[in-house]
C-alpha cells in the first residue's frame, strides 16, 4: 500500500442498526477498489471486515474493522462498527478515530432506531455525516420514504444528492442532483441518460433546496440567487463541501451493495465532500509544560499518536491500532507510552486490511494504522516521544450493567479462564469479570445478553476453555429487629484436659448496617477473665460470616457479653469462641431474624409514549417509581427503587418493551428488608442446598 500525506486521507466510520447492509457495503467498496477479486456476503462467512470466528458463525458484525481503500489517489480508511446495541464500546472505539460518518438505513426497512442512535453519536461527537440507503435493488425499498423520515425527525439538513430511477419495479439508474443528469446502469458502466418525466417535480424541489443552501454560503451567494444567477458546478460543489464539513447539510444518497450499484459515486463523495483530518482539530496535553499541545493533524509537529482499538486474537496475535495524531510515524522509531511510562522501539509499521497486516514504512498524521506486540499498551494510551510527551484524553465508553454467574465446566480450567477473560478483557473494554468472594461467586459484566453469549462462545471456539453462565446469586444479608438473652455453656471431658466456656449475652440491632456486628462486655467481678474477652468477640465475629437463617453475611447486630463463668483448668480460647458461637446462633434467632435485600437506585430513559408500559413493569419488579424529569429529544428520565433481584434480565425486557429505545443505569442506594414471602423461599431454598451439601 502507497503512503498518503495527510491531506489525502479520509477517515470514515459506517454507522447504523444492526443489518442496515454496513459490511456489504465495505464489501462493495473493497472489491471496487480492487482490495477483493470477489464479493464476498456476509451470509456466506467470506467479507473482509467480519473475519472473527463468532463474526462469521452469527453472521453479524461484533467488533469494529478497518478496511483501507485506495481510491482516485487517496486513501479512505473505512471504520465498519457493529449494529447491535450490545457492542456499543466498539462503535465509541470506531467514532474515536473517525474524521466523519455515513450513517447506513436499509431502503426496506427504512429508519429505525439504530439510525437515531447513530445520528445522536455523530451530534455528540460532531463528525460530518452522510445518509447511505441500502438494498434499494429489493421490491419495497423506498429512497424517497427514508427522506420524509429523516427529514421529519432531523429537520431540513436533509439533501438527497441523487434520486433513483424505477423501471417496472426496478433500480435501474439514478438521477444526479447537482448536475440534473440522468445515468443508467448497463452491466459494469454506466451510461448517462434522459430524466423521466416522472422524476422531474421532484428533482427540482430537491434542486432547489440545494441551490438555497449553497446561497446561505456567503452574502455574495445569497445575492446572486436572489439576482436568478446559475452557479456553475464547481462554485455548488465547493459550497456544498463547506456546509458539509460544518454539519449543515447531510448528503442523502443510495445504491445495491450486493450489485455493486451506486458505489462510484459514494466513494467519489466521500473524497470531495468529507474533511481531510488536516481540516480538524485534536489537541492533548504536554505533560512537561502542563500545557495544551494542538496536534491537529500537523505533519511538522512532534509524534504523537493514541491507541484507539486493540486487537487480541490467538492465531493473528496481539495489534494496537492507532490513529496518529501529529507528525509522522516511521518504522523504527522510538515511541514513548505517556500512560505507561515505557518506551519502546516500533520494529515494524503495519495497516490492517481486516485481519491482514500489511506492512508498511511511515504514517503522516491523520492515518490509521498498527503496532505489533506493544507489550504493557491498552486501548486509550497515548504515544509520544519522550522529549515531547503528550497525553490524549480517553473517550467515554458505555458501563456494562448485565451481569451473569460463570463457572468452569471443568474445575482445572479455572487459570486458563482467567488467563483467557484478561486477553479479552484487553480488546473489549466493556466487558468486566469480577470475583464476588461474599458471595463465592464469579461474575461477568457486559453490555446485554448477546454480549455475554458471544465472549463465552469466544472462550470455547478460541481459548478451548468452556464456562457455564446461570443467574447470579443475590447479596442477601441478615440481622435482626427484636433483642434475645441466651445462655450456652460448652463443656466437654475427653480425659485430661477438658474443654470449658460459658457466656451469658444479650443480643439486639445495633442500628448500622454498615458494620457487620458491635461487641461490648459489661462482665462484672471477673466471671469471665478478660483474657478471654477476644476469644468471645472472635467467636461472634466467625457467626457474622454465614449467617444462622440462611447463611448470608450479617450486618447490624449489637452482642454484649454480660455474665458466664470458666474453669481454672479446662477453660481455654478455642471454648470460650465455641461457646460465643453457639450462642450468637440462638440468640439470633430468638431476636426476630430477617432477610435484607441489596436496593438499586435505578434510572430509566425512555421516548414518552413508553412510560406507562416501563412504570408497570417496573411495579412487576416491586420497583418505587419515584419521579419523571423531562429529557430532551422527547423522553422522560424514570427514576425508581428496584430490588436488585428484581433487575436480572432487564436490559432485555427494556429493549423488547421499548423497540431498543430505553437505556438504563443503576447504583447501589442501601438494604431493606425482605418481604415474608421471599424471605420463606430464599430460607426454605438456602436449606435443601445445605441440606444437599451444596451450599454454592
Amino acid at each position: 500500500m502507497n503512503i498518503y500525506t495527510t491531506d489525502k486521507i479520509r477517515n470514515v466510520v459506517l454507522l447504523g442498526h444492526g443489518g442496515s447492509g454496513k459490511t456489504s457495503l465495505v464489501e462493495a467498496m473493497a472489491y471496487l477498489s480492487g482490495i477483493t477479486s470477489r464479493l464476498g456476503k456476509v451470509d456466506d462467512g467470506n467479507t473482509v471486515s467480519d473475519f472473527g470466528k463468532e463474526e462469521q458463525k452469527r453472521k453479524i458484525s461484533v467488533s469494529t474493522s478497518v478496511i483501507p481503500i485506495e481510491w482516485a489517489g487517496n486513501k479512505i480508511n473505512i471504520i465498519d462498527t457493529p449494529g447491535f446495541f450490545d457492542f456499543a464500546g466498539e462503535v465509541e472505539e470506531g467514532i474515536s478515530a473517525a474524521g466523519a460518518a455515513i450513517i447506513v438505513v436499509n431502503g426496506k426497512a427504512g429508519v429505525e432506531v439504530g439510525t437515531k442512535k447513530a445520528w445522536d453519536l455523530c451530534e455528540k461527537y460532531k463528525l460530518p455525516r452522510m445518509i447511505y440507503v441500502s438494498n434499494m435493488d429489493v421490491d419495497n425499498a423506498s429512497f424517497r420514504q427514508v427522506v420524509e423520515d429523516m427529514t421529519a425527525m432531523f429537520g431540513k439538513k436533509m439533501a438527497p444528492f441523487h434520486l433513483p430511477i424505477r423501471e417496472n419495479e426496478k433500480f435501474v439508474g439514478y438521477i444526479n442532483v447537482i448536475t440534473e443528469t440522468g445515468n443508467r446502469w448497463q452491466g459494469k458502466e454506466v451510461t448517462e441518460c434522459e430524466v423521466p418525466d416522472y422524476n422531474k417535480p421532484n428533482l427540482q424541489i430537491c434542486r432547489d433546496t440545494l441551490m438555497e443552501s449553497v446561497a446561505e454560503t456567503s452574502e455574495d451567494m445569497m445575492e446572486r440567487y436572489f439576482n436568478g444567477e446559475i452557479f456553475s458546478e464547481a462554485e455548488i460543489r465547493a459550497a456544498l463541501r463547506t456546509n458539509v464539513c460544518g454539519g449543515s447539510i447531510v448528503p442523502m444518497t443510495m445504491g445495491s451493495n450486493t450489485l455493486c450499484q451506486g458505489m462510484y459515486t459514494l466513494l467519489d463523495d466521500i473524497i470531495k465532500y468529507f474533511p481531510s483530518p488536516e481540516n480538524r482539530v485534536v489537541a492533548g496535553i504536554n505533560m512537561k509544560t502542563s500545557d495544551i499541545y494542538h496536534a491537529d493533524y500537523d505533519f511538522s509537529k512532534a509524534k504523537s499518536a493514541y491507541i484507539w482499538k486493540t486487537i487480541v486474537d490467538p492465531f493473528i496475535g496481539k495489534y494496537s491500532l492507532i490513529k496518529v495524531n501529529s507528525g509522522v510515524l516511521k518504522a523504527d522509531d522510538m515511541i514513548y507510552n505517556v500512560d505507561k511510562d515505557i518506551e519502546e522501539k516500533i520494529s515494524k509499521l503495519y495497516v490492517m486490511q481486516g485481519s491482514r497486516a500489511i506492512e508498511i514504512k511511515e504514517l503522516h498524521a491523520g492515518d490509521i494504522g498498527a503496532l505489533a506486540k506493544l507489550t504493557a499498551a491498552r486501548t486509550g494510551d497515548s504515544l509520544s516521544t519522550k522529549a515531547t510527551t503528550i497525553k490524549y484524553g480517553k473517550w467515554e465508553l458505555p458501563v456494562p450493567y448485565t451481569y451473569m454467574r460463570y463457572k468452569p465446566k471443568n474445575k482445572g480450567d479455572v487459570d486458563k479462564i482467567s488467563q483467557a477473560l484478561q486477553k479479552i478483557s484487553h480488546e473489549d473494554l466493556t466487558m468486566r469479570y469480577v470475583n464476588d468472594a461474599e458471595n463465592k461467586q464469579m461474575l461477568l459484566y457486559g453490555m446485554g445478553d448477546l454480549h455475554l453469549e458471544v465472549i463465552a462462545s469466544k472462550l470455547l471456539n478460541e481459548y478451548k476453555v468452556e464456562i457455564e453462565l446461570s443467574r447470579p446469586k443475590v447479596a442477601f444479608r441478615e440481622t435482626i429487629k427484636k433483642t434475645s438473652d441466651v445462655e450456652y455453656k460448652y463443656k466437654k471431658q475427653s480425659g485430661g484436659h477438658g474443654q470449658y466456656g460459658h457466656v451469658k449475652m444479650r443480643f439486639g440491632p445495633s442500628g448500622d448496617l454498615e458494620k457487620p456486628y458491635v461487641f461490648e462486655q459489661e462482665v462484672v467481678g471477673g466471671a469471665v477473665p478478660k483474657n478471654y474477652f477476644p476469644a468471645v468477640e472472635k467467636g461472634i465475629q466467625e457467626a457474622t460470616v454465614k449467617g444462622p437463617l440462611a447463611a448470608y453475611p450479617v450486618v447490624g447486630v449489637k452482642a454484649v457479653l454480660y455474665d458466664g463463668s470458666y474453669h481454672p483448668v479446662d477453660s481455654s480460647e478455642m471454648a470460650f469462641k465455641t461457646a460465643a458461637k453457639q450462642a450468637f446462633k440462638k440468640g439470633f434467632m430468638e431476636a426476630g431474624p430477617i432477610l435484607l435485600e441489596p436496593i438499586m437506585s435505578l434510572k430509566v430513559t425512555v421516548p414518552d409514549s413508553y412510560t406507562g408500559d416501563v412504570m408497570g413493569d417496573l411495579n412487576k419488579r416491586r420497583g418505587r417509581v419515584l419521579g419523571m424529569n423531562p429529557v430532551a429529544g422527547g423522553s422522560q428520565e424514570i427514576l425508581a427503587d428496584v430490588p436488585m433481584m428484581g433487575l436480572f434480565g432487564y436490559c432485555t425486557d427494556l429493549r423488547s418493551m421499548t423497540g431498543g429505545r430505553g437505556d438504563y443505569s443503576y447504583e447501589f442506594a442501601r438494604y431493606e428488608q425482605t418481604p415474608s414471602d421471599i424471605q420463606e423461599k430464599e430460607v426454605a431454598a438456602r436449606a435443601a442446598k445445605v441440606a444437599e451439601g451444596n451450599e454454592e
